[in-house]
């Protein structure tokens, strides 16, 4: 189903349901239409789903970087009047989720994370020096999943349009920089919020361990694995990964 994209000011975002915020962030490579299954599923649980297209590649090559989108992520709360949000990431949504709640612990009532980067990167920029062979890229975005037949032809043209584009290819480059560069191992013992780890079992991105640090590092965490799943569980079990999700929040009053 395809959502009404909103433009105001200079954010475009999909906004559904009523009720508390649910501001979602997506990954490197990975488009508002990923999180489809959560969208219509929450956005009819008394919640407001609110999906911005982050900047990656928009900002100029100084703020490509984690930080820079963790700002630019207050700045839309804000311009929403959004308050105690819970965010939900993935990948790198992950890691500007835990980097702006570390910056603005006040703003962020709970934190989900699912194939988070922020303390293991795997080569998330490189192996593009192939980047004009269809079939390469093909592979490397089936490798993000368990089974390749996720990667539709629909996902596989935009990486390889994206790969392809010099300026895009750059600031792919620059963000996995700004991952390593941007590691969190020290600041997570310090994060208080509330964590909800949902894991694919077989993700080779962000492999299962990553998930174990995550759990061990974040004082207020709860982990919760889905097998026969790679790196983007939303996409691969929306089914499973919406009732882990829900049944999190309830429990959490939240």
């Amino acid at each position: 189903m395809k959502h009404l994209l909103k433009t105001e000011k200079n954010y475009n975002y999909i906004e559904v349901g009523e009720g508390k915020p649910i501001v979602v962030l997506h990954g490197l490579m990975g488009g508002l239409s990923n999180f489809d299954a959560v969208t219509r599923y929450f956005g009819n649980k008394g919640y407001k789903v609110i999906i911005p297209e982050l900047p990656i590649y928009t900002m100029s090559l100084l703020k490509t970087n984690v930080k820079s989108f963790a700002k630019y992520l207050y700045d839309f709360i804000e311009h929403k009047q959004l308050d105690e949000v819970i965010l939900l990431g993935n990948s790198l949504g992950g890691h500007i989720g835990l980097y702006h709640t570390k910056l603005f612990p006040e703003k962020v009532k709970a934190l989900i994370i699912t194939g988070s980067s922020g303390l293991y990167e795997s080569a998330m920029g490189s192996g593009y020096t192939k980047r004009s062979d269809y079939d390469v890229i093909k592979k490397k975005a089936q490798d993000v999943f368990y089974d390749p037949e996720v990667a539709t032809k629909e996902i596989v043209d935009e990486v390889y349009e994206t790969v392809n584009d010099r300026n895009k290819l750059v600031k792919t480059l620059a963000i996995a920089k700004s991952a390593i560069r941007h590691n969190m191992a020290k600041d997570l013992p310090h994060m208080q919020t509330p964590t909800c780890i949902i894991w694919g079992k077989n993700d080779t991105v962000t492999p299962p361990e990553v998930a174990e640090e995550f759990h061990q590092l974040l004082p207020d965490s709860s982990l919760y694995w889905i097998d026969k799943c790679g790196h983007a569980a939303m996409m691969e079990h929306p089914d499973e990964f919406n009732a882990i999700l829900d049944k999190w929040l309830t429990e959490r009053n939240f």
